[in-house]
C-alpha cells in the first residue's frame, strides 16, 4: 500500500519561507512520479510541482515558478517542497501525490487526475 505523509505546514508571514516534506515509506519514489498540489477554499486543486520517476524531470505551476523548488532525498525516501517569497495567494492545503507510472512527459501529466495516491494534506497559511 502506498503511503504518503506530509509535514512542515504552518503559519508564515508574507515574504517568508517554508519547507514541506512528504515521506514516502513503502515505495521507491525515484521510480514513481511524485507531485505537490494545493487547494485553497472555494478553488480547484492546483498543480504546484511534479517530478517524473526515472528521468526526474520537473515541472512547476506558473504561479510558483522561480519561488518554489521540488527536490527529493532518496536516502530518506522523502520529497521536499521549498517555498520562498510566500504571499497570501499561497495559502492552501498542500497535498503530496504519487503514481506508479513514471510520466516522463511530466509537464503534460502534472494534473491531479493522473495521480492515484494522495496524502492527507498539510495547511499552509501566509498571513501577517
Amino acid at each position: 500500500q502506498v503511503q504518503l505523509v506530509e509535514s512542515g505546514g504552518g503559519l508564515v508571514q508574507p515574504g517568508g519561507s517554508l519547507r514541506l516534506s512528504c515521506a514516502t515509506p513503502g515505495f521507491r519514489h525515484d521510480r514513481y512520479a511524485v507531485a505537490w498540489f494545493r487547494q485553497a477554499p472555494g478553488k480547484e486543486r492546483e498543480a504546484v510541482a511534479c517530478i517524473s520517476g526515472g528521468t526526474r524531470n520537473t515541472h512547476y505551476g506558473d504561479t510558483v515558478k522561480g519561488r518554489f523548488t521540488m527536490s527529493s532525498d532518496d536516502a530518506k525516501n522523502t520529497v521536499l517542497l521549498s517555498m520562498n517569497d510566500l504571499d497570501s495567494e499561497d495559502t492552501a492545503v498542500y497535498f503530496c501525490a504519487a503514481d506508479p507510472r513514471a510520466f516522463d512527459n511530466i509537464a503534460f501529466y502534472c494534473r491531479s487526475y493522473y495521480f492515484a495516491n494522495w496524502g492527507q494534506g498539510t495547511q499552509v497559511t501566509v498571513s501577517s
